[in-house]
């Protein structure tokens, strides 16, 4: 053994080579800040006598440490904000796609109300068209059953008058008051109606379209007749408009084609269903005046 080995060692540890170069640049920062303040001050100036407190290295951490937490600060900003953007992007592609679907029904609910109100309408003209071949169908049965009644009424006016004089003339009489009364009902229910609705294909009791007025006002007295206008003027024989009588129809138009026909009530005057403005009115002949007249009593 040495005969050293038993003596403990006396040198100091050695120190880091980092904590070494770390205090070295200190030691040289401090060294030149006084060679610079020296260099600057004036050659007469007086001695230091203060100590100049250097900065420490926990103070250089300290600094580190904001620097390093407003970096982390920021960091955190940007992506709140990023975030944030984010968000108001899928907001608005949400609310896109919300406009977009509400778009679509609304005109899914458009197209669907314009297919109903086609589908009525498409109804209602078959209705039409259906109560239009009806009344066709009613007025071809009803005209030979009108032409039947007025021929045995011809008839029956011919027969009487070739009986005795004192027969004829009592035939001849009851035969003015039966006609005088039957134009007396036409004209009285066609003045009851005045005041009625116009409609088309109307047939009342409270509302009405002209022929059928007419018709209604003849089926009062208990004459059949057509339905339609031009069948009704095509009836009974023409009479001149100077020559008219109570009950009398009058038409407009040709008298096989006509488009509108009125009831004469006298006194130079007659009731008709005009039209959806004015309904059923009694006026007179100037205020329209017709194209001809048929008598059918």
């Amino acid at each position: 053994m040495s005969h050293t080995a038993h003596i403990p060692s006396h040198r100091k540890p050695r120190r880091s080579a980092s904590k070494l170069a770390l205090r070295a640049g200190v030691a040289g920062g401090v060294l030149s800040t006084i060679a610079v303040a020296g260099a600057a001050g004036p050659a007469s100036a007086e001695p230091v006598t203060e100590t100049i407190e250097m900065p420490t290295l926990g103070s250089l951490g300290t600094d580190l440490s904001s620097a390093v937490a407003a970096s982390a600060e920021a960091s955190q900003q940007e992506a709140l904000d990023q975030s944030l953007e984010a968000q108001e992007a899928a907001a608005l592609q949400t609310a896109a796609k919300e406009a977009k679907k509400a778009k679509a029904e609304a005109d899914r609910k458009a197209e669907a109300e314009r297919a109903e109100k086609a589908r009525q309408e498409a109804e209602a003209k078959a209705e039409r068209a259906e109560a239009e071949a009806r009344a066709e169908a009613q007025a071809r049965a009803s005209r030979d059953s009108a032409r039947t009644q007025l021929t045995a009424t011809s008839a029956s006016s011919s027969d009487s008058g070739s009986s005795s004089s004192g027969s004829s003339a009592g035939s001849s009489s009851e035969s003015t008051q039966v006609s005088s009364g039957t134009a007396a009902s036409i004209v009285a229910f066609a003045r009851a109606q005045v005041g009625d609705a116009y409609v088309t294909g109307g047939t009342g009791p409270n509302s009405w379209d002209c022929s059928g007025l007419v018709q209604a006002a003849y089926a009062a007295a208990g004459i059949d007749l057509p339905r339609i206008s031009y069948q009704q003027s095509s009836m009974g024989t023409s009479v001149s408009l100077s020559n008219l009588q109570p009950g009398d129809v009058l038409y407009w138009g040709s008298r096989s084609g006509s488009y509108h026909v009125a009831i004469y009530v006298g006194g130079g005057k007659y009731v008709g269903a005009q039209n959806s403005s004015t309904g059923v009115v009694e006026r007179s002949l100037d205020w329209d005046p017709p194209s001809g007249a048929v008598r059918l009593l």
